[in-house]
Order: C-alpha cells, then sequence, then structure tokens
C-alpha cells in the first residue's frame, strides 16, 4: 500500500478511537439496552410525555451506534480495497477506494464535531425562532426563507419538528415565527447559528429592480426539563387570547384559541397558536417562554463571565450573509468559512457552517 495512504489511515483511525472513546461505546450500548427495556413495558403509554423522550432517545441511541459501527467497519474494508486493487493493477478501483477515503475522512469529521459539544445545555433538544428585521418585506420574505432552510435540514437529518408560532406579514414572508427541533444535542448544533443572518439580491417586490439588503434575526434556546428550576408566577404573565390566521390574514380557526403569553418582569412575548385547543396553546406557549428565560438567564451568566475575563461576545451580531446578486456566495462572517452555492444552502444543506461555528465556538473558548 502507498505509505501516504497507510498514514492516512492510521491517522484516521486513530480519530475514530479518540470519537468512540468520547462516546463511550460500552456505556452507549448499556444504555440502549435499558431503553429498549423501558421500550417494552406494558405501561410505557400511560404516560405519553415520557414515552415519547424514552423512544426518541432510544431511537438517537441507536443511530450513534449504527453511525459508529459503520465507520468502524468502513475503515476496516479500505485497506482490503486498495490491496485488491493493487493486486489486479486496477487503476479505476484504486480511485473507487480513493473516493470513499475521502468520503469516510468527511463524514468522520462531521461526527468528531458532535464530540465538541460539552456545553451544560447542549445535549437538549432546541427551539429556535426567527424574526424579520430590517429591510420590509424583503426582510419577511428572507426570514420565511430561513425557516424553510431550518426546517429542511432538519428534515434531512430526520428530525421531527414542531411549528408552535408563525406570524405572517402582510405582503410576503413572515414577521416571526417559532418551532422546535425534535433531536439530542440540537441546542449544542444550531446554538451557532444565533446572530444576525443578512440577504443581497435583487428584490422581487420593487419593481424596477434595485439590489436590496435586508436582515433577519435567530434566536436558539435550549428546551426546558424538570431540573431547571424555571419558575413563573402567574401574577407576572399577560395572557392573550385570539383567533388563529394563515398568510394574507386568512382565518384558519373559528375559535380564539391561539395563546399569546407576555412576561412583565423581562418583556418576553410568546405566543402558539398550532394547537385546536386554547389549553394545549396556553401549555406550549408556557414551555417556550421556560425556555427563553433559561436561554436569557445562560446569556447573562454569559456576559457575567465575559466582564470577567474582559472579552466581548459575539452573539447577536451579524454572524452570515446571503449574496445571490451581484455573485452567488454565502460566507460566514465569523468562521470564514463560505460556499458558492446559495440555492443549496438556503434548501438545507448547512451541515459544513454548522461544524464551522462549533470548531469556532471552541477555539473562541465559548462553550455554553
Amino acid at each position: 500500500m502507498n505509505p501516504d495512504v497507510a498514514a492516512d489511515l492510521k491517522d484516521l483511525s486513530g480519530t475514530l478511537e479518540n470519537i468512540e472513546a468520547v462516546a463511550d461505546l460500552p456505556a452507549l450500548r448499556a444504555e440502549i439496552a435499558d431503553l429498549s427495556d423501558q421500550a417494552g413495558q406494558p405501561d410505557l403509554w400511560n404516560d405519553p410525555a415520557a414515552a415519547q423522550r424514552v423512544t426518541s432517545r432510544l431511537a438517537h441511541a441507536q443511530g450513534d451506534l449504527r453511525r459508529l459501527e459503520e465507520l468502524r467497519r468502513r475503515l476496516e474494508d479500505l485497506p482490503v480495497l486498495y490491496e485488491l486493487a493493487e493486486d489486479e493493477s486496477d487503476e479505476s478501483a484504486i480511485a473507487d477506494a480513493d473516493a470513499e477515503r475521502v468520503k469516510l475522512r468527511e463524514d468522520v469529521s462531521a461526527l468528531e464535531v458532535r464530540t465538541l459539544l460539552s456545553g451544560e445545555y447542549d445535549p437538549r433538544e432546541a427551539l429556535v425562532t426567527i424574526r424579520a428585521e430590517a429591510g420590509g418585506v424583503d426582510a419577511a420574505d428572507f426570514a420565511e426563507m430561513l425557516m424553510r432552510m431550518y426546517l429542511r435540514w432538519a428534515e434531512r437529518h430526520g428530525y421531527s419538528t414542531d411549528v408552535y408560532d408563525t406570524s405572517y406579514a402582510e405582503e410576503a414572508g413572515i414577521k416571526s415565527a417559532t418551532f422546535q427541533v425534535h433531536a439530542p444535542f440540537a441546542y449544542g448544533t444550531l446554538s451557532v447559528e444565533q446572530g444576525t443572518h443578512r440577504l443581497v439580491r435583487i428584490s422581487p417586490f420593487d419593481n424596477q429592480g434595485r439590489r436590496q439588503t435586508s436582515f433577519a434575526g435567530v434566536e436558539v434556546a435550549p428546551v426546558v426539563e424538570s431540573s431547571d428550576e424555571v419558575e413563573i408566577d402567574e401574577k407576572e404573565l399577560r395572557v392573550d387570547v385570539y383567533r388563529s390566521s394563515g398568510p394574507g390574514g386568512q382565518g384558519v380557526n373559528t375559535t380564539d384559541s391561539a395563546v399569546r403569553l407576555t412576561h412583565l418582569p423581562t418583556g418576553i412575548v410568546v405566543s402558539c397558536q398550532n394547537e385546536r385547543s386554547q389549553l394545549q396553546n396556553k401549555a406550549s406557549a408556557m414551555m417556550v417562554l421556560q425556555a427563553k428565560l433559561l436561554e436569557r438567564r445562560r446569556q447573562e451568566e454569559r456576559a457575567k463571565m465575559d466582564a470577567l475575563k474582559d472579552t466581548g461576545s459575539s452573539w447577536g451580531n451579524q454572524m452570515r450573509s446571503y449574496v445571490l446578486h451581484p455573485y452567488q456566495m454565502v460566507k460566514d462572517l465569523r468562521t470564514d468559512y463560505e460556499v458558492g452555492n446559495p440555492a443549496a444552502v438556503l434548501d438545507g444543506d448547512l451541515d459544513g457552517f454548522i461544524d464551522a461555528g462549533i470548531r469556532w465556538r471552541r477555539s473562541q473558548g465559548a462553550d455554553n
């Protein structure tokens, strides 16, 4: 075997061993066995929320183990592929083995990023809120593009999502939207997407065809768990009920079932209109409010640490540009990672940006 190829395979094996050590395969297999036992209990669905947590965690743990075992199998197969190709002097087979080695490195690198998620809330599911900012109707349209981008990203990975509230803009797009991504480590993964996103394009809403710059903000919060102690005093809440509406103001519900909660001490406002009953919408809105309060507390603690270290936090700053005219490029302003295919990115091809963001955050010492 070519010495360079042998050295690369040895390096890949070392990286994979580190990932396997962090994942703790014996503990992962034990967890799967325990969760499988819980999932097989006849009374599991007496508590649907707990059952959902068990089955979701089991599916993802099995997926993690399957990915690790598949990578190890592919790595062990590669020397055999090279040996067979070289024995037969088959240039085409050597090229196929080289392509598999490149792909394997990409897949190992992507999994390695997960091992960098060590913040307190990183293993949680995520609540994502997108808001149109400066730029009028273009900003509202851009906010809807970003929402679709993240939902497509989740779909590509097989993660389920729940949209809790969508506030539609009058002409096009959305004023804001909040949705949950159901996957372990969704918060740690998506938290690097937080900040202001900028779009530069020829506006489809400008009859003179002028170039327009618009902005949308992305907030990411960890889903609250029972151990978090995020208490909300009902006296500090203003509860408004209203009728759900769809795009262009059309009614989608004939009763006042949508709920808006205002947390008076902080001014945080959340809404939920995706359920049929007012009670269900209020429960979902309370969950979203708790998550936002938890994220606020985390950021306040982080700000104190930043002040002690005398370094500024970059959260909330402009972090990515999507340029559709006069050239095609998406560039992350923190990591300098860029691609020349905005259409693919806006269709959910985000992993390169997310991986670069997680590595950048670790290099800044900016764990959650």
